[in-house]
C-alpha cells in the first residue's frame, strides 16, 4: 500500500466546495443556546444576547458569505424579532397544552414535547431565513430533524397556535403556507407533486388555511392544493387537489379478518 499515492488521490477527489464542518457544530451550539435563552428560567438574557451575537458572527465568519447586509445589521433585525417569536411560540405550546388530553402541565409541553422543540427551532430558523442568511437556517431546522423526526424547511410559512402531536414523521416543505389554529398528527406530508429542479422558485407545497385537523400519514400534495378552513382531513388520505371549507376527507380502506372457527 503506497500511503502517499492514497493521500494524494483522496485529495484529488475532495472537489466540494470548501466544507468547514465546524459551522455545522457551531451552529447546533448557537441553536441550543438560542432555546436555553427564550426559555430557561435560570438563563439571563441580557448576557445570552450578547453570547448569541459573538457566536452569529463567528459563524457568518466561518462561511465567508458576501452578503448584501453586515452581520451586524442582520443580528439587529433579527433579536428585534425574538420578542414576537416568543409570543408565537407560547400560543403553540398553549395550543399543545389544550388540544392534547394527554399533557399534564404547561411546563411538559416545553420540556418535553418533541413537537413543541420542532416548531420552536423552525420559528427561529425561518426569521433567519427571511433575512437571506444562507445555509445557517436549514442546519438549525436539520439539528431539530435529528432530534425529532419532524423536517420543517425553514422557508415554510407558518401561522399561530400550530400544533404537531407525537411529531415523527412530519414533513413540511418550503413552500408550504399554513394558517392559525392547525392542527396535524405523526406521518403527515405537505409535499410537492413535482421535484423538478426548474419548479426551484415556484410554489410546490400546499396551503392549509384556519382550524384544519390533519390526521396520522395523511399526504398533500402541490403547490396549487388547498385544503380550506375547518376542514378535516383523516389519517392515511393522500390529496392532490384542493378540498373545500368545512370538508371531511376520509381514507376507507377494505379490512377483511378471517377467523379461525372453534375446534
Amino acid at each position: 500500500m503506497d500511503k502517499e499515492k492514497i493521500i494524494a488521490e483522496l485529495n484529488r477527489h475532495k472537489k466540494l466546495p470548501y466544507l468547514d464542518f465546524r459551522l455545522k457544530q457551531e451552529t447546533e451550539d448557537f441553536t441550543d443556546t438560542l432555546f436555553y435563552t427564550l426559555f430557561d428560567a435560570n438563563t439571563p438574557v441580557a448576557v445570552n444576547l450578547e453570547l448569541l451575537e459573538n457566536k452569529f458572527n463567528k459563524l457568518m465568519d466561518m462561511a465567508c458569505w458576501d452578503l448584501e447586509k453586515p452581520s451586524e445589521e442582520l443580528w439587529g433585525n433579527y433579536i428585534a424579532h425574538l420578542p414576537g417569536i416568543l409570543e408565537n411560540l407560547n400560543l403553540d405550546a398553549e395550543a399543545i397544552l389544550n388540544c392534547d388530553p394527554a399533557s399534564l402541565s404547561i411546563q411538559e409541553i416545553y420540556m418535553a414535547y418533541p413537537g413543541f422543540y420542532a416548531i420552536a427551532i423552525y420559528r427561529l430558523a425561518h426569521e433567519l431565513y427571511e433575512e437571506g442568511v444562507p445555509l445557517i437556517p436549514r442546519m438549525m431546522t436539520e439539528y431539530a430533524h435529528r432530534q425529532t423526526g419532524v423536517d420543517i424547511n425553514p422557508g415554510a410559512k407558518i401561522g399561530k397556535s400550530f400544533f404537531i402531536d407525537h411529531a415523527t414523521g412530519v414533513v413540511i416543505g418550503e413552500t408550504a403556507v399554513i394558517h392559525d389554529n392547525v392542527k396535524i398528527y405523526q406521518g403527515v406530508t405537505l409535499g410537492a407533486l413535482y421535484v423538478a429542479k426548474n419548479l426551484e422558485k415556484t410554489k410546490r407545497h400546499p396551503t392549509i388555511e384556519n382550524n384544519v385537523t390533519i390526521y396520522a400519514n395523511a399526504t398533500i400534495l402541490g403547490g396549487e392544493t388547498v385544503v380550506g378552513e375547518n376542514s378535516i382531513i383523516g389519517g392515511n388520505a393522500w390529496i392532490t387537489s384542493s378540498v373545500p371549507p368545512n370538508s371531511k376527507v376520509y381514507h376507507t380502506p377494505e379490512i377483511k379478518i378471517k377467523t379461525t372457527p372453534n375446534v
